[in-house]
Formats: structure tokens, C-alpha cells, sequence
């Protein structure tokens, strides 16, 4: 059994990242810095996600810089800055005075109207996203943002007509779908399109793992809203549900393999059987859904959170003349019919490959959108959520056009959010049959 080193491919940083970098900016980046070859990045989200994407940011460029921070908390954002000046290599690249952090349901908009800020880094909750993306592009800002995307239907529309006028405006959007960038998935999934295993009638997801922990007491004097905002996770107009928030990683690889096909409807259940209580909000901890293909091709999915279970993470593939999988983000394998197989492990960070790319781009002044993939590949996991709410077959063009909303954009803790607990301040989740 072979195991080949994966080298990095065109897709990744190579040398011409070191040249680009004495490059002059593009026009939109000229525009807000003129004379200048720093580029200037706001961190909006300033969670354990948002600090380690500001990280990879500035070892992405090294004229790169923190300008400046966004969060509802500011303990959050010191925490934050705090930790980058610690980790990252030059701390000078972390210039985040105080008149340039902000607090508050609405401290992303005054981080857009800055006129010195370049770039922006969105990861607050995935129900934001939508909004965020929006007013970034229209404020002329390069944007990373965090899967998912969206957590509904319509965000993931306003997703698609935000990246539309980016495109038109030659603004850069990367979206955290890091295994686009990973060397072992390219390899892997390059031996696929190539028809190593042959046809592809059936590829498995599994996300089967134990419990993700991110609860949080109610405090005392929090609105509803705040207590379901700082609990972003548990409820679905914040997170979209584990399927969405965390499995979607899995299905934007499946629609890689796949070459980016559209399924044609899905079907599936889900529930809740240990996440229960004042805690663990609205969310299922457990869905199964199958979804089919115009060629007649399946993709069935597994998705479970719960302790002491049996955890496998990643996708099988079924081929007619073998078979292939990716786990764990770290390992893959073909094993075709006839011959040998072959493992593969990752040599590169994903992660830091993903803003290499992007700084590149703005560098350089390529074309780089990840917009759209970004919006469908989170859609491709909202109709699987949706299936296993409603108990219905949902077809993709009645999600896609789907009139459910679900995220709404607060501007104050005093606003009602979209549910209430009962008087045990325990959630209903959503029921089959009656949703």
C-alpha cells in the first residue's frame, strides 16, 4: 500500500505570495488606503473562531494588521486582542486602539464605515451572516466569512445577490470551506473527477461525534434575546442546527466530488434525545437524511451528537470500480477494484491556506469569489434540515425559493427574538408533521 507526499498545487500559497506582496493593491484596496501598501483588517466576531481566522490573516500577509474589533462583549474582544498579540509573530501587526473597538448588536456598522478598513473577517453567529455580508460589500469591503453562510433560505438569496455585486464591484470573498484548500482533499478528490473508482453511484456523510459544548447559564437581568444570542449554537435561527452549522463542511466536499451538481430532492428525520433542557435551546442532536441526484446518483447522510456513541467523521465513496474516503480531516484512501490502494495524509493547514489565497488575490488583484459555492453548498444542508423538520420530501428549487425566515438582524437586547421559553424556560423544538 503506497502513501505518496501530497505537494501544495496551484490552488495554495507558492512563492509568487512573497512577490505579490511588494505588489502594488488593486484599485479597491487603493481606494481606502492611497499611497500605502499595509492592508487593514476588522475582525468581526471575536470568539475562539474569529481570533484564529485574524491569526491566519496576518501570517497570510505580513503587511497585514488588526485595525480594528467588533463584538457584543467587550471582554471578548480584549481576550481576543490579547491573544493575537501573544501568538502571532509580529505584534505590531495588532494596532487595534481603543476609539477602534466596538461593542453591540449593531458594532458592525460602524466598523463599515470606516473608510481605512480593507477587509473583514465575519464570524459572529451564522444567523448574522446574511446581513453582515451584505452591508460589507456594500460598503466596499473584501470580506472572509465563516460557514455557514446562511441559516434559511432567504439568507442564503441574500448571500447570492451580495456576492453578485462583489463580483461587479472586484471585491475578494473567501468563505471558511477550508478542505477546498486542503492538499490531501484536492488529491484525493482529483483521483475521483479522474474516474479512479469509476462511477459514483453512492457517497456516505457521516458527522457522528459526541456533544459540542458551547452552553452558557441564563444570567441575571439578560433579555431573552441576549440569553438565545450568547447561546448561539443551540437555536436555529442563530446556527441553522448542528447539520448546518457543523455537517456543512461535509456537504460542500460532497458537492466538490460531485462537481458542484445540484441534488434534486432529499428526505430524512431527526430529533432530540439527550440535548433537552433550559440549555440546550431548540436543536436536534441526531439527524439521517438521503438525498437523490438527476443521474439517479444518492448522497445519505448521518449526523449524530451524542456522548459514548460510535464517531466517525468524513465520506465514504462508492464507486462502481471501487472505493475512497476522506476522515477526520487528516486521512484518505482509494481503493480501487483492481490494484493496490493508496492512503493519503494532510501536509498542509487548511486553514492558513484558505487566507493565503485570499491575501493573494487582493494582493494581485485575481479573480477570487467564493460567494456563490459558499451559499449553495450551505443550502445543499438547509434542505436536508428542513426534510427532517417538516418529515416532507423537499425539492431544491422549493428550498432554494423557500419563504421561511428564520434569522432576523436585532439592533438592541430589547427586541423580541423569534421564540420564547416555556415557563420550565425549556424550547419546542421543531415537530414533524405539525412544522
Amino acid at each position: 500500500m503506497s502513501d505518496p507526499k501530497i505537494q501544495r498545487r496551484t490552488f495554495v500559497k507558492n512563492s509568487t505570495l512573497l512577490a505579490a506582496a511588494a505588489s502594488a493593491f488593486p484599485a479597491g484596496v487603493q481606494s481606502q488606503n492611497e499611497g500605502s501598501e499595509k492592508v487593514r483588517v476588522a475582525l468581526i466576531g471575536c470568539g475562539g473562531r474569529g481570533t484564529g481566522a485574524a491569526a491566519q490573516a496576518l501570517s497570510a500577509d505580513d503587511q497585514a494588521e488588526i485595525w480594528a474589533m467588533a463584538d457584543i462583549d467587550q471582554r471578548q474582544i480584549d481576550i481576543s486582542r490579547e491573544t493575537l498579540e501573544k501568538n502571532v509573530p509580529d505584534a505590531k501587526q495588532v494596532k487595534v486602539a481603543p476609539e477602534r473597538q466596538f461593542t453591540g448588536l449593531n458594532a458592525y456598522e460602524q466598523v463599515m464605515a470606516m473608510n481605512d478598513v480593507d477587509v473583514v473577517i465575519l464570524t459572529t453567529p451564522p444567523g448574522f451572516r446574511p446581513f453582515h455580508f451584505e452591508a460589507a460589500v456594500n460598503a466596499g469591503k473584501h470580506v472572509f466569512m465563516e460557514k455557514p453562510v446562511a441559516v434559511d433560505a432567504a439568507g442564503v438569496r441574500r448571500v447570492l445577490e451580495a456576492a453578485k455585486a462583489a463580483k461587479a464591484k472586484d471585491l475578494k470573498v473567501g468563505v471558511g470551506f477550508n478542505r477546498r484548500h486542503s492538499p490531501l482533499h484536492y488529491e484525493v478528490i482529483s483521483r475521483l473527477h479522474d474516474g479512479g473508482i469509476g462511477e459514483l453511484p453512492l457517497i456516505q456523510i457521516f458527522n457522528c461525534r459526541s456533544d459540542v459544548n458551547k452552553r452558557r447559564e441564563r444570567q441575571s437581568g439578560e433579555s431573552e434575546l441576549e440569553f438565545q444570542v450568547r447561546n448561539w449554537y443551540y437555536f436555529t435561527w442563530l446556527s441553522g442546527d448542528f447539520m448546518v452549522e457543523q455537517s456543512v463542511h461535509e456537504f460542500d466536499v460532497v458537492r466538490w466530488i460531485k462537481q458542484e451538481q445540484f441534488p434534486v430532492s432529499c428526505q430524512g428525520q431527526g430529533g432530540r434525545l439527550v440535548r433537552t433542557g433550559p440549555t440546550n435551546g431548540q436543536i436536534y442532536d441526531h439527524f439521517s437524511v438521503d438525498y437523490q441526484f438527476a443521474d439517479g446518483s444518492l448522497v445519505t447522510t448521518q449526523h449524530r451528537h451524542i456522548p459514548k456513541c460510535w464517531n466517525w467523521f468524513g465520506e465514504k465513496i462508492i464507486g462502481t470500480e471501487g472505493t475512497a474516503e476522506l476522515s477526520f480531516k487528516a486521512n484518505g484512501a482509494i481503493r480501487p477494484s483492481q490494484g493496490s490502494a493508496t492512503r493519503y495524509k494532510e501536509t498542509g493547514n487548511s486553514y492558513q491556506l484558505e487566507h493565503d489565497a485570499l491575501f493573494s488575490a487582493i494582493r494581485n488583484g485575481s479573480e477570487f469569489n467564493e460567494g456563490d459555492r459558499g451559499a449553495y453548498s450551505t443550502l445543499f444542508s438547509i434542505m436536508g434540515r428542513m426534510a427532517a423538520y417538516t418529515g416532507q420530501e423537499i425539492k431544491w428549487e422549493d428550498a432554494l425559493n423557500s419563504e421561511e425566515t428564520l434569522a432576523f438582524n436585532p439592533s438592541n437586547w430589547e427586541e423580541d427574538p423569534p421564540l420564547f421559553p416555556n415557563e420550565d424556560l425549556e424550547y419546542a423544538p421543531f415537530r414533524p408533521g405539525f412544522t
